[in-house]
């Protein structure tokens, strides 16, 4: 049974710092590509950070480049999200998703993956 469990979620000021942890099981991690996802209060899911399977390739957000990054460990069955100066507007539910992968690429669509976690909430506060 394929499960993925996000952690590391929690409250921060404006400029700290946050590392979501989603832990994966049921698939051979190096065979996925993983990616994060948030939903803020009456938006809708919006694109984080991707990364294919082989770790080779990572994609960002316009919002988060340079703030975050997206690593992912096969032997660990983990990917990760560090999160840095973190803004108000970071305020979310994080979800991690999931995808079996042949072509070792990132996928930006939520519609692209087929496993998701049930997200974590990051609050950034003043």
């Amino acid at each position: 049974q394929v499960q993925l469990v996000e952690s590391g979620g929690g409250l921060v000021h404006i400029g700290g710092s946050l590392r979501l942890s989603c832990a994966a099981s049921g698939f051979p991690f190096s065979m996925v590509a993983m990616g994060w996802f948030r939903q803020a209060p009456g938006k809708e899911r919006e694109f984080v950070a991707a990364i294919s399977r082989s770790t080779t390739s990572t994609d960002y957000a316009d919002s988060v480049k340079g703030r975050f990054a997206i690593s992912k460990n096969n032997a660990a069955n983990t990917v990760y999200l560090q999160m840095n100066s973190l803004k108000p507007e970071d305020t979310a539910v994080y979800f991690c998703a999931a995808r079996w992968d042949l072509y070792d690429r990132v996928y930006l669509s939520s519609y692209e993956y087929t496993y998701w976690g049930q997200g974590t909430q990051v609050t950034v506060s003043s």
